[in-house]
């Protein structure tokens, strides 16, 4: 199941919908449904059947008569994991960490799948990471990796953009992974019961130039490890975004470099979920 926030062109008002091959159909349709996607996320046990069986109507918009926006628009946590596929690893030239690498993304990165990035002010040095991003389903601490499984929702197309002089100030990552609009993610949220996270092909182009091209099964460590690890450290909650690593082709990894610049259209498309695409604009 694909499940989203959207907005209709006509009224700009955000809700929840179901999106299928059909259009869109929105939860309002069950009385008393949800009216965000934390909420939704955090009651899934008492509205499944239903939203299930919402599947089977009409849709109530095209797909064409609304934009899609962040799924989850303000996470409670966003986290990444750097350096998690063996070729990122290599291009960087820099010895594999012998723990997870973890940074925070603030929630005020968040932006649409289909929105623009900014440009910003202070720097020229943009970069793209595209990654699978899962979206955390229930509360959870010190999980065993059954129970990781089991806590992730959904998984989603992201975009872990970096200001690279920004992110090497200092050896904390955060600043540099969290400038506003730089965590795309979506189009929408497909649900972990019809995908396997760790077998999707994923790829980044930027302006139809392939740059990225792997496959999630190369991840070193996976969706699981990764909640694992983190739950040891705080609680997951259900809402909680976490982009799970990129693999090699970025930008600064390229001789000459190759920042993004304004204008360019940055594209990642995952197997099974879709895909999300971004321009550059100036700040």
């Amino acid at each position: 199941m694909r499940l989203a926030t959207f907005s209709a062109k006509a009224d700009g008002r955000p809700r929840l919908g179901i999106v299928t091959d059909a259009g869109v159909i929105a939860l309002s349709e069950l009385p008393d449904a949800p009216a965000t996607m934390i909420d939704l996320i955090a009651e899934w046990p008492d509205w499944q059947a239903a939203v299930e069986a919402l599947t089977y109507r009409a849709p109530t918009h095209q797909l064409e008569d609304v934009i899609l926006h962040a799924p989850v628009p303000r996470p409670g946590k966003i986290m990444g994991i750097g350096l998690n596929y063996a070729d990122h690893v290599a291009e960087a030239t820099i010895e594999a960490p012998k723990e997870q690498l973890w940074f925070s993304k603030q929630a005020t990165s968040v932006n649409d799948p289909y929105g623009a990035l900014q440009l910003p002010e202070v720097s020229s040095a943009l970069d793209y990471e595209g990654e699978l991003v899962f979206v955390v389903g229930r509360r959870i601490r010190h999980a065993t990796r059954e129970e990781a499984k089991a806590a992730i929702f959904g998984f989603c197309c992201g975009n872990d953009v970096t200001v690279r002089d920004w992110q090497f100030k200092t050896s904390q990552f955060t600043l540099g992974k969290s400038f506003d609009t730089h965590a795309p993610f979506g189009p929408w949220i497909v649900t972990s019961d019809v995908l396997d996270p760790h077998a999707l092909g994923i790829r980044t182009l930027v302006n139809g130039e392939q740059r990225q091209a792997s496959n999630t099964r190369y991840l070193i460590y996976d969706c699981y490890d990764q909640i694992v690890h983190l739950s040891q450290a705080m609680t997951l909650e259900p809402g909680d975004v976490i982009f799970t690593g990129t693999p090699g082709g970025i930008g600064s990894a390229m001789r000459p470099q190759r920042w993004l610049a304004a204008g360019d259209v940055v594209r990642v498309e995952i197997d099974g979920i879709g895909m999300i695409e971004n321009v550059v604009r100036p700040e």
